[in-house]
């Protein structure tokens, strides 16, 4: 391999990197398998070493922008789905009056869950929020 680009499309060039958030290869992903119940959704998340390595590839092909939403999402993989809800929630702009709320929100996915590329995120928006006076009760 010459470069990430040459991994491209992922399931057909490198099917071993090909697996579930579980490690389930990405063949046995199935509708029987599904409907047997072999496959729960666990099997159906995607891997944060999938993400990764379709970063590389985005980033390979001058889609830095990509890159980095696919390196957060990557980031996201292990954060629970109730944490990462109530965090929007958080983020949209009006639903907050105290910036502390989200600075600390952002320390605690970058503590414990080393999601530093998501905090740094939601600390920026806690810049861009403050100076554009988003900070403030709309509902």
């Amino acid at each position: 391999m010459n470069s990430p680009l040459d991994l491209y499309p992922i399931a057909e060039k490198a099917p071993e990197a090909a697996v579930s958030a579980s490690g389930m290869p990405l063949e046995r992903l199935t509708l029987d398998a599904v409907v047997s119940g072999q496959v729960g959704p666990a099997e159906i998340r995607i891997s944060a070493e999938v993400l990764r390595l379709q970063a590389n590839i985005a980033r390979a092909a001058g889609r830095d922008r990509l890159a980095l939403n696919l390196e957060r999402a990557a980031e996201l993989v292990d954060v629970p789905q109730d944490i990462i809800l109530e965090t929007y929630e958080m983020m949209r702009p009006g639903r907050l009056t105290d910036p502390s709320l989200l600075s600390e929100r952002a320390e605690m996915l970058r503590r414990d869950y080393g999601a530093h590329a998501i905090a740094a995120l939601i600390e920026e928006a806690v810049a861009v929020y403050g100076r554009r006076n988003l900070f403030r009760r709309r509902y």
